[in-house]
């Protein structure tokens, strides 16, 4: 029989996933995380610095949240590290009460996004809408560049042909070949260049020192009392919010670049449980990062878990191992390699004349408030759920204008049919009570709600206003053709609303 030839071997290989057979997948992701990694230090230092934290304690998180997040994660390729959002949630805290406040945070932040992710705080990425999501993603773009601006300011005049020759680099280079990352050549090159040629210009090593040996698990310093809890919770719930909805906007848009899925809810919880690590580790917690992720997955074409995992690996080595090399980086290098990146993210086509002139006003309006939301806080997760409220508020206007009333009288005079189709809602029943004619109608009026649905307490608060001003004329209403939960509701609420009741 066939399956008496197979051997040990080739069963095993069966097993294992296809990306494992294929030395190209293998290059491709090792110098994504590689590239990933170099653009993971200065990253993860400044992060480390807005928060008031040593540079190591940045890195030191950067490298579990990679690691872990690689393993447990929802979103193969996605990057999680230190991130700027999350810094600045817990900074106050850190200020206030120290560092063992703000590990011990972290680690409750965890908790709180393994609660929430098995409650099912994914499920609300599908009410996010499409406009809002090219408002994050351009915003982020935006926040990108922004970000490397301060590095062009007030530097030797040096780094300005070194940022040019880098962009060059990453724009020619890949025509040549697409073996290796375009971002890798560019920053070993000007590396090289610099320390050749002796040109004084701001390296990593400028930002602070990286560290020399690996963190070591513990608990984190504070009195484990309702005190310290009741100090940190309000900041942890901060971080967990924060940090799950920039992961899972993340997600969602390697998802789309992709063209395959990932689960949400196993991303959220796997982001808890590597914020749980990374605060026994002493680090300082983090989410997604979106433009490392772009530089991964856009701009390496990593697809696999095997890149996250070695961008975490890879940090730690370059730390401990190639320190005095790592130092040596020109910020230059890095800085081309990033506003790259926020070209590469912008979604140019969103903003083309020829989309703007098709695109409905109400979609354009929640685009332009998502990124000047986002700009403005430097904080993706309200311009998220300001852009999401906005786009309710465009779409309830539209809705409650499909509800439609027409009016038709019986022969004999007696009696007038109002047919009432569309949705009736808060915006919408605001202005059925006045398309009735009360004075002028005959004594019995049905209205006929066979073309329409009940959703709320305000639709049926409206239908009971409808009946009692034909009452206090003496006429006789009758309300017909209710669907099932139309009925239901209606029958439960009719005759509750008012206050003379």
């Amino acid at each position: 029989m066939s399956s008496a030839a197979v051997t040990p071997a080739a069963r095993l290989r069966g097993l294992k996933p296809d990306w494992l057979h294929d030395p190209k997948v293998w290059r491709t992701e090792i110098l994504g995380g590689l590239v990933v990694a170099l653009a993971l230090i200065p990253e993860a230092i400044s992060f480390s610095i807005i928060a008031g934290v040593d540079p190591a304690v940045g890195l030191f998180a950067s490298f579990t949240m990679a690691v872990v997040i690689s393993i447990v994660g929802g979103r193969r390729a996605m990057i999680s590290a230190a991130t700027g959002a999350v810094a600045l949630v817990i900074a106050p805290l850190n200020r206030e009460h120290g560092l063992g406040h703000l590990v011990a945070a972290v680690i409750l932040a965890g908790v709180f996004q393994i609660v929430l992710g098995a409650l099912g705080v994914a499920k609300l990425m599908r009410f996010v809408p499409r406009s809002v999501m090219v408002g994050f993603v351009n915003a982020l773009a935006i926040l990108i560049f922004m970000a490397q601006v301060p590095e062009m300011r007030d530097v030797p005049w040096a780094v300005y042909p070194l940022i040019i020759g880098g962009l060059a680099l990453m724009v020619f280079f890949p025509k040549l070949t697409k073996v290796i990352p375009a971002p890798l050549v560019s920053i070993v090159v000007l590396t090289v260049i610099t320390v050749a040629a002796g040109i004084a210009v701001p390296t990593v090593g400028d930002k602070g020192a990286l560290p020399s040996s690996l963190p070591v698990p513990g608990l984190p310093d504070v009195p484990f009392t309702l005190d310290t809890l009741t100090t940190i919770a309000p900041y942890a719930f901060a971080m967990a919010l924060v940090g799950l909805m920039e992961s899972l906007m993340t997600a969602k848009l390697v998802d789309d670049i992709t063209d395959t899925h990932s689960s949400k809810t196993r991303e959220s919880i796997g982001q808890g449980v590597a914020n749980i690590v990374t605060g026994f580790f002493g680090g300082m917690g983090g989410c997604a990062m979106i433009g490392q992720t772009m530089i991964n997955v856009k701009v390496s074409g990593a697809r696999t878990r095997l890149s996250t995992f070695l961008a975490g690996g890879f940090l730690m080595v370059l730390c401990i191992v190639f320190g005095p090399v790592v130092s040596d980086i020109p910020m230059a290098a890095l800085v081309a390699v990033m506003v790259m990146v926020s070209f590469a993210t912008f979604d140019w086509h969103s903003i083309a004349p020829k989309t703007l002139k098709r695109m409905p006003a109400g979609e354009i309006t929640v685009m332009v408030v998502t990124v000047t939301v986002v700009v403005a806080t430097h904080n993706l997760a309200i311009g998220v759920v300001v852009g999401t409220l906005t786009a309710m508020v465009v779409f309830a206007k539209r809705v409650a204008h499909l509800a439609q009333v027409t009016a038709v009288t019986d022969p004999d005079g007696r009696t007038v049919v109002y047919r009432v189709s569309g949705e009736l809602f808060f915006a919408s029943s605001n202005d059925l009570v006045g398309q009735f004619d009360y004075a002028g109608d005959p004594e019995k009026v049905v209205i006929d709600l066979s073309s329409a649905h009940v959703w709320d307490a305000s639709s049926v608060a409206a239908l009971d206003a409808i009946e009692t001003k034909y009452a206090q004329r003496g006429k006789r209403v009758e309300i017909t053709g209710l669907n099932d939960p139309s009925a239901d509701l209606h029958g439960k609420l009719t005759g509750e609303l008012s206050g003379s009741h």
